[in-house]
């Protein structure tokens, strides 16, 4: 499935290179945002799809991810380590001075292409920026992969295009909005 994908996506015009045993180096323009990402700490959360998928988590990291055309394999391996090392659980003393990986902690990912929404003109968002599935699913596919391979835990997600519930206990409040192309 993956191949067909990819294929696809090759014969709309972007580069693929099989690199990183995914693919990189897609074309990209100057002007594009870049993967989004918005992460909660949370003591638990779950995920019900339309078609019936399920899936939960403990204590850990729910990561809503929206993918433009212009991402990449680079921005899906710079996220993925970012969140898998960000330092936003409680140490001994109380100080946010640990990563997922040191809690143990678990990670749900969740696909959301309304985190590209554009609300400047009008009251009705636009998703223009979003990514179409040809492009989109192989970098989800890809962003999942990578997250199991930084923290060695395979992250609980939901399916990409479904209709989804998602439910969660902010731990805290933590939240953190992280965009590739600024870096922060």
């Amino acid at each position: 499935m993956i191949t067909r994908i990819l294929e696809a996506v090759y014969k709309n015009g972007h580069e693929i290179s099989f690199e990183t045993g995914y693919f990189s180096n897609f074309v990209i323009p100057e002007e594009a945002d870049l993967m989004r990402a918005v992460i909660q700490r949370v003591s638990k959360a779950s995920v019900r799809t339309m078609s019936g998928h399920t899936d939960e988590i403990g204590h850990g990291l729910v990561v809503l991810a929206g993918i433009e055309p212009a991402d990449n394999a680079e921005d899906v391996m710079w996220l993925s380590g970012k969140i898998s090392r960000l330092r936003i659980f409680a140490d001994d003393k109380g100080v946010m001075n640990r990563s997922v990986i040191d809690v143990d902690g678990e990670i749900m990912i969740v696909s959301q292409f309304t985190l590209h929404a554009s609300t400047k003109k009008g009251n009705r968002p636009s998703y223009v920026r979003a990514a179409e599935p040809a492009i989109a699913v192989p970098l989800y596919e890809a962003f999942l992969h990578e997250v199991e391979k930084e923290t060695g835990k395979k992250p609980k997600h939901g399916i990409f295009g479904d209709h989804m519930d998602i439910s969660l206990v902010n731990d805290g409040p933590v939240t953190i909005i992280i965009d590739t192309k600024d870096k922060e």
